[in-house]
């Protein structure tokens, strides 16, 4: 919408905002060093209201709780809209000086009554109107979000939709004020920045631009390709057609993290090369027909990280690999001289300082001011400039510099792509644990874990329906196929609701259960909406167990 993938404010104004708005997001498990700022924005006297289908450990921070329906993000954004034009709350000066397709939205947004919201929603009308009110109202106020609303088959409709919340009140490109997609974990933001995209260059270059492109080719010395890449669901799909036979793996463990994973896991195995980059042996390497060990653990690797806030920083390693490990720039290295394209000798700041003579964003970011000042926000177009602690200040200069003004979406409500059903009559959404981290390669599988093993999450009222007892192995299934798992009853879940983790398939294959709908702007998948049913087992003799 504003032409940069990163959020667009800092750390530090979520400690001095006046309002937040945390949707679709437990960051007090998921993002807990970014909660330490904003737990200092309430006790600052923030007021957080917590958009979330679950009463999260992070809602029970917040001055007042959503508790959603599962995929109604857009209704719900579309409803606060549209009460915020009816109670003449917009920021008409700011609407007509820098954004476009005003008038668009409030014909999509006016069916999107606080009725019909509280009926699709599930959540009272007063309560959306209170929040609709002290957004519009705040002096300056945040939005957070993270997979709670892009893990669905609309998932860009839901950023779009809080993005549009922003232009209606001007709740953008001023200190305090913004619109922040929380990253999934450390460096996601740096991997999209360098180049990790199948459409686009380091520094958000689109690749079909043919003066981006040649910048690149004099520098690789190659010609480059300018259609666009696949991202991996439709690497996945080429596999299954059999368009794609070869997968070079870094740093990745799909064959535990993708949905409908025993799919997933059967693709996997049937290409023709399949190689692994990694620092442990992945359920991903087991498949692999070569296994490159690399040495890319948090205190093993010089380089660099930017994060949720485009804060780019260096890292220094500070122990070797073990054994046979080797940095993954060195094994590239090594592969592009066995090519027969000899690369020279791998340095990180050779190629950090090649990065800022390509990429506009990061001009003024060479290696020695990472060095000397601590990090550096991008864009930081020369060595005079100091950083951006926020994004898109321009939407309030008198001339836009031939921007093209930011632009409004009409959306429409779509709920989850798989419906419930008398055969799956739960709804399962997925999602993390603060000690525990992903498919469980870093954290899981230790003599003395912190945690290990999970639970299917279930509602008091749901449990006695079905004879559950906590803690009962039950077998859950979905459309896709079926797990065995205990449950635990947890009261801070609405009634038809049921919660899990992905972080330990080893023990719990939740992957099997979860929709691979995807978004087809996006490339992600539904993984946050299920649908399920829970089956007592039965014991050896007959017997169910309970």
């Amino acid at each position: 919408m504003f032409g940069a993938g990163g959020g667009t404010s800092s750390y530090a104004e979520i400690e001095e905002t006046d309002l937040i708005l945390l949707w679709g997001s437990n960051a007090r498990e998921a993002h807990p060093i970014f909660f330490h700022h904003l737990l200092k924005g309430i006790d600052n006297g923030a007021r957080m209201y917590a958009v979330d289908p679950r009463r999260t450990s992070s809602a029970k921070f917040a001055d007042v709780w959503l508790g959603i329906e599962v995929g109604s993000d857009v209704a719900l954004a579309n409803a606060v809209g549209r009460e915020i034009i009816a109670a003449g709350l917009t920021n008409e000066e700011f609407i007509a000086h820098s954004t476009q397709g005003f008038e668009e939205y409030r014909a999509a947004v006016e069916p999107y009554t606080l009725e019909m919201a509280e009926a699709e929603v599930g959540v009272p009308a007063d309560a959306i109107r209170e929040m609709a009110h002290a957004y519009a109202t705040a002096e300056s106020a945040q939005i957070l979000w993270t997979l709670g609303i892009t893990e669905h088959h609309n998932a860009v409709d839901n950023v779009l939709a809080l993005c549009n919340l922003a232009l209606l009140t001007g709740h953008i490109g001023r200190w305090g004020s913004g619109l922040v997609p929380l990253r999934g974990q450390n460096n996601v933001q740096g991997g999209g920045d360098m180049g990790a995209l199948p459409n686009k260059f380091p520094g958000f270059q689109n690749i079909d631009d043919p003066e981006a492109r040649k910048k690149f080719e004099t520098v690789y010395g190659a010609e480059l390709n300018p259609e666009p890449g696949l991202h991996l669901t439709l690497m996945f799909e080429a596999m299954e057609r059999g368009d794609l036979r070869s997968v070079y793996v870094i740093g990745e463990n799909p064959a535990d993290s993708e949905a409908d994973i025993q799919h997933a896991r059967k693709l996997l195995s049937g290409l023709d090369l399949l190689v692994v980059q990694d620092i442990f042996l992945t359920r991903t390497a087991e498949l692999a027909d070569v296994v490159l060990p690399a040495s890319v653990a948090w205190a093993e690797s010089n380089g660099t990280v930017t994060s949720s806030e485009r804060r780019v920083q260096r890292v220094r390693a500070a122990v070797p690999p073990p054994g046979e490990a080797r940095d993954d720039i060195e094994i590239l290295f090594a592969l592009a001289d066995r090519m027969g394209h000899g690369w020279g000798s791998p340095d990180p700041e050779a190629l950090w300082n090649e990065l800022c003579s390509l990429s506009p964003l990061h001009g003024g970011m060479t290696w020695q001011r990472l060095e000397d000042e601590g990090g550096l926000q991008w864009p930081c177009p020369d060595l005079d400039h100091p950083g951006s602690p926020f994004l898109h200040g321009w939407l309030w200069e008198d001339d836009l510099g031939g921007r093209p003004r930011a632009p409004f979406s009409a959306l429409v409500h779509q709920g989850p792509h798989e419906a419930l059903s008398e055969d799956f009559p739960l709804r399962l959404t997925t999602g993390r644990a603060l000690d525990s981290y992903n498919t469980g390669v870093q954290s899981g599988g230790y003599d003395s874990p912190i945690r290990y093993g999970d639970a299917l999450d279930v509602n008091p009222r749901d449990a006695e329906r079905l004879a559950l007892v906590d803690g009962e192995r039950v077998l859950v299934s979905s459309p896709r196929g079926s797990v065995e798992m205990p449950i635990r009853i947890q009261p801070d879940l609405p009634v038809g609701l049921t919660f899990t983790t992905f972080h330990f398939p080893d023990l719990v294959d939740a992957n099997v259960l979860t929709n691979d709908a995807w978004d087809k702007r996006s490339g992600t998948a539904e993984f946050k909406a299920a649908a399920i049913r829970i089956e007592k087992l039965a014991s050896t003799d007959g017997a169910t167990v309970g």
